[in-house]
């Protein structure tokens, strides 16, 4: 294969798709004598027979056939490294890193991320799910490039677009407790059953409480949707976000325990980068994006 120019291979793609040399050079903006040429070139320096040319429109041979279908993964595959020094050459992110924290409404940040890059073919999103402490220690160990979480709004480092609030709800299944659960439910009634938390995935786990009542027993999965699963099926009780048993709620699979004692809790979920490092153009644009408006979830 020493030798073989991508022109060649070209001028034989377009032979072998298009059934003549008159059409692929119309194809190829080339005369018909280059197109000839370059494919007499490619078929000596393989030792290969690739056309059929005793009828009157040419035909692939057997070999030709199978060498083909290689050269057209060889083209394309030129074809997107010759886009990928494009971006490197523009300074176009060839892939953007993003996180989604435990707290985010994931069906409205997903559309949103959909739209966004299915007009931006060329950079691929890398997508990852943390939880808790997880998603902004991604962030500031250079392993993302955009979380959508809580975050410390005073922290200097961050900059980030508040983008929608979410209600957590304190949930019990039916028939999960032996009290009546219309009143005022207390910590020290709940404290025998198992609550149910969220893992956090930080490697430095913060000290910071989420919902966590002292001396009661426990049990943690790694996101919202295996936890509402436990405690639809009696295993145990938890904070759950309402976006995610609104119908549950409403349909009486789960009951809400909020009160005076076991306050639900609202958190504020935003879009966060850092303040203090260089932001490529397609991470620029999904900012600005993030910040016009129309983007913002209900």
């Amino acid at each position: 294969m020493d030798g073989v120019k991508l022109h060649d291979l070209r001028c034989f793609d377009a032979v072998a798709s298009r059934g003549s040399f008159q059409a692929a050079a119309q194809a190829l903006h080339r005369t018909h004598p280059s197109v000839f040429a370059a494919v007499a070139r490619l078929e000596e320096q393989l030792g290969l027979t690739l056309l059929d040319r005793s009828g009157y429109r040419v035909s692939l041979t057997d070999e030709g056939r199978l060498f083909h279908a290689r050269a057209q993964l060889a083209i394309r595959e030129f074809e997107h490294l010759r886009t990928y020094a494009g971006q490197l050459a523009s300074g176009e992110e060839t892939m953007l890193r993003v996180v989604l924290g435990d707290v985010c409404p994931r069906p409205g940040i997903l559309g949103l991320l959909s739209r966004f890059f299915a007009e931006r073919p060329r950079t691929r999103l890398h997508l990852d799910y943390e939880a808790i402490g997880g998603p902004v220690e991604r962030l500031m160990d250079g392993e993302a490039d955009l979380v959508f979480h809580r975050a410390n709004p005073s922290d200097p480092h961050l900059e980030r677009i508040d983008l929608c609030e979410v209600a957590f709800v304190p949930v019990v299944a039916p028939g999960f407790l032996p009290f009546d659960t219309r009143n005022d439910v207390t910590p020290e009634a709940m404290r025998p059953f198992t609550q149910c938390l969220i893992r956090d995935m930080a490697r430095r786990p913060s000290s910071e409480n989420f919902f966590v009542l002292d001396g009661a027993h426990s049990c943690s999965v790694p996101d919202h949707m295996m936890k509402r699963e436990l405690i639809l099926h009696g295993l145990a009780w938890g904070h759950l976000p309402e976006w995610l048993i609104k119908d549950d709620l409403r349909e009486g699979r789960l009951i809400s325990i909020a009160g005076r004692h076991i306050p639900g809790r609202v958190e504020t979920v935003a879009a966060v980068r850092r303040r203090d490092k260089p932001h490529g153009p397609v991470a620029d644009a999904l900012w600005r994006h993030l910040q016009g408006g129309e983007a913002l979830l209900s």
